[in-house]
């Protein structure tokens, strides 16, 4: 696969970090670091071009002998990115060619960071941003390894000087009686300040006027921050930008992770684990004198439905009951598929008579809605469903029989720092609504959803397509209360 800059868009990164082979990344490395000697190149025509004006400040003939070296390097990285990109199958000789890509790359900005005169900024954009690059694209070991090689290389030369070694140097010390003869330990930071101290003597009473800027212009110092500007700033940018790129790839991977945890594919409903845990929730959040309700509800015959017109009609029968559920239930109701074609249905802050009559209209609703085939005939399903209703009173009731003193306490999901918290605060508890678990049994939810249960299999012994309240057949002694653990 050629690679080419256009590919920096949105899309074509995300395609690059998820789903390019490795050597078509390596050659975009390779790419990018074309694009960032050429960048040099152009810098050094830049200084050949007004040599007459810069070479008081510029070793002329070090500049020549760089700008070969930057030549070569960039014809190297040039045919490093078709060779690369062709090396599909053999995984070792791939890795053999990022180690030496990524070494030559390494000792070629400790050699370009040596002669443009060490600057922090250079070195920090070069180190951190082509490692994060190289992270991206290249294998992430290889990449660690030269990274650390590349501080210990910085290192070393910042070093040296101070031992009395020369080091080549694009940028000679101005000339002026004030420095001493030897400066082979005076490192780019000293320098700079002696070259700022010597450009502030052209400034009128410390401005700057017209006067003064065209020497301004002329000076070393200023030469040389920008030099170490455009070094720094445009590789600076892009990684900015390239990140920015990444993390919005993750925000979006992150929103489909989501999705996908917790959505049902057939039905697009929530699926089972997210209907529980939202259901856990919002029992946590019941207030004072808010009731408690929640449908179970099955589709009739079922089974029957696949048997005769076949699991593609069966899967279209699950598809247009959830959307009558979605079409007819507020936003603030919780429904999730809860397994098969059985459907859960949360309403929070619900009494007894609100939901039997939201779950008559949603048996209605069902009966009502013809199933069309895509072989042109049509049939109904029905829905049988079961609801119960915990009362605050009960709830209440259910929470100062779980918190009594001879109730262990529950600690499975509960850290032992909240614990110490929970024993030391009260307050702490009721607003923190992990550990208001300890208010609450473990299995409370499924006890609700088996006494519903309940209901909704003597709805179905009832002639289906109908709609019974556990609360009832607990009152007339038909079905047991449900026993939470402790």
């Amino acid at each position: 696969m050629a690679v080419s800059i256009y590919q920096l868009g949105y899309k074509k990164l995300s395609q690059i970090v998820f789903e390019w082979q490795a050597a078509d990344r390596a050659s975009l490395l390779a790419l990018f670091i074309v694009i960032e000697v050429a960048l040099h190149w152009l810098w050094c025509l830049f200084v050949w071009l007004g040599q007459d004006a810069f070479n008081t400040y510029v070793d002329m003939p070090l500049l020549y002998f760089t700008w070969f070296g930057v030549s070569s390097m960039g014809l190297f990285f040039w045919w490093m990115v078709g060779h690369l990109a062709h090396i599909k199958n053999d995984n070792q000789r791939l890795n053999r060619w990022q180690i030496v890509l990524i070494s030559v790359y390494s000792l070629y900005i400790g050699a370009v960071i040596l002669v443009m005169g060490h600057s922090s900024l250079v070195s920090g954009v070069s180190l951190v941003g082509g490692a994060m690059l190289g992270m991206m694209l290249a294998k992430r070991s290889y990449i660690w390894k030269a990274f650390l090689g590349q501080v210990l290389l910085i290192l070393l030369i910042i070093t040296l000087p101070y031992l009395g070694v020369d080091l080549p140097d694009l940028h000679p010390l101005t000339p002026s009686p004030i420095l001493i003869d030897s400066h082979s330990y005076v490192i780019y930071g000293e320098m700079a300040s002696i070259e700022n101290t010597l450009a502030s003597s052209i400034f009128e009473n410390g401005t700057l006027s017209w006067n003064n800027i065209d020497e301004l212009r002329r000076s070393s110092a200023f030469f040389w921050r920008s030099t170490h500007m455009y070094l720094a700033l445009p590789k600076a940018i892009f990684m900015v930008y390239v990140f920015r790129t990444l993390l919005l790839i993750l925000d979006d991977s992150k929103k489909e992770i989501v999705q996908y945890a917790s959505q049902d594919e057939l039905t697009k409903l929530m699926n089972r684990r997210y209907g529980l845990a939202q259901m856990q929730q919002t029992l946590m959040a019941i207030t004072t004198g808010q009731d408690y309700s929640l449908i179970l509800l099955d589709l009739d015959l079922f089974k029957e439905v696949n048997d005769n017109y076949g699991h593609e009609v069966g899967d279209q029968v699950l598809r247009e009951v959830a959307e009558v559920l979605s079409t007819t239930l507020t936003e603030d109701i919780i429904v999730s598929r809860y397994g098969g074609e059985e459907f859960l249905i949360v309403l929070p802050n619900t009494s007894h008579d609100q939901a039997r009559d939201i779950a008559e209209q949603l048996r209605s609703a069902i009966a009502q809605q013809v199933m069309q085939s895509d072989d042109e005939f049509s049939f109904k399903v029905t829905a049988s469903l079961g609801f119960y209703t915990l009362t605050y009173a009960e709830l209440s009731r259910i929470k100062r029989q779980y918190a009594s003193p001879t109730a262990p306490m529950p600690t499975s999901k509960i850290s032992r720092l909240q614990l110490i918290k929970s024993r030391g605060s009260m307050q702490f508890i009721s607003k923190t609504p992990a550990l208001q678990l300890l208010q609450l049994p473990q299995d409370i939810c499924q006890r609700l959803i088996s006494t519903a249960d309940k209901a909704l299999y003597k709805s179905k012994d009832l002639g289906r397509n109908q709609v019974v309240s556990a609360n009832e057949l607990l009152a007339k002694g038909i079905i047991t209360e449900p026993c939470y653990s402790i």
